[in-house]
């Protein structure tokens, strides 16, 4: 049917799409943030691709992010509190409504998530049974959701799943994520997400996946400016956001004409211990690209 409208829903696990976030941020080449954005557009393509219909016909018209959640006074103390709200700016931005559970205190002082895996599922089937999309796209490899998947289809709801599966070494320890199995089996779209990015890595719907990452800024002296500016040229900034569980922060350039920060890991830095770095730290950066990525920042703290 040449007019048929294909009605989206999409659910996302928060705890998984971090784990993902974070290998291609840290761990992957592609070194760049997810864009919300540019992965909606892939969902509508690859909806429209498997309906056989037009994509101008597939349209998100709701989407959902699940994820137990630190309190303020926690979140501040793990210098989690502006990581946790440029990305709520980032949904945000994106139409995707946000669903907040309280992480439990474990006794040993580490947090856990108690029910966030039962809220989406929840709210999944709610959904369906109410406002009847046609399709509900699941973010998540966990086989929890395998008896989600099955209620849907009795539903008539055609159920996609996106599923990631990486391994890479951190810190002497080797981090994994999975796709279970059932999950795929049970789906009617199943698209295994870190095989079609590496196999279609000059695909524009797959670049549209990552934020662009911005250019190093040309820093070299002009003609003009060489006997005002010799040598190499540094700036100034001061440490904004810090995650030093993940060996990476932000800077805040002293320049009041760059509102945009600098992301560093603290293999960029010299001169500086990973122990010395913290929140309002004020210091001098070079910003030039590496050897390994032409395109990416280095900084260089003195």
């Amino acid at each position: 049917m040449p007019n048929k409208q294909c009605r989206i829903a999409v659910f996302y696990d928060g705890t998984y799409l971090a784990k993902v976030r974070t290998y291609y941020l840290m761990q992957h080449a592609r070194r760049a943030h997810l864009s919300i954005k540019g992965l909606h557009q892939f969902i509508e393509a690859e909806t429209a691709r498997h309906e056989k219909i037009d994509v101008d016909h597939c349209r998100i018209v709701d989407a959902a992010h699940f994820r137990g959640r630190l309190n303020a006074q926690q979140a501040m103390e793990q210098d989690r509190l502006y990581a946790e709200r440029v990305f709520d700016d980032v949904l945000m931005r994106a139409g995707v409504v946000q669903h907040h559970q309280q992480l439990a205190t474990r006794p040993d002082g580490s947090f856990e998530e108690k029910r966030v895996d039962v809220l989406p599922a929840l709210e999944a089937y709610e959904y369906a049974s109410l406002k009847k999309p046609d399709v509900i796209v699941l973010l998540t490899g966990d086989a929890y959701f395998v008896p989600l998947v099955r209620k849907l289809n009795t539903l008539g709801v055609r159920v996609m799943v996106l599923g990631w599966e990486f391994s890479y070494e951190h810190e002497g320890q080797t981090k994994n994520s999975r796709v279970s199995y059932d999950l795929i089996e049970h789906a009617n779209y199943p698209i295994l997400m870190h095989q079609e990015i590496d196999t279609r890595s000059h695909d524009p719907l797959i670049d549209a996946i990552f934020v662009p990452r911005q250019e190093p800024r040309d820093t070299r002296p002009q003609p003009q400016d060489r006997a005002r500016r010799p040598g190499r040229h540094w700036h100034t900034g001061t440490i904004v956001n810090l995650r030093t569980q993940r060996d990476y922060g932000f800077i805040k350039p002293d320049d009041p004409d760059d509102d945009s920060n600098v992301f560093f890991h603290h293999s960029h830095l010299a001169g500086l211990e990973r122990d010395d770095l913290r929140i309002g730290l004020h210091f001098k950066y070079e910003l030039r690209a590496t050897d390994r990525d032409p395109a990416a920042f280095e900084v260089q703290a003195v």
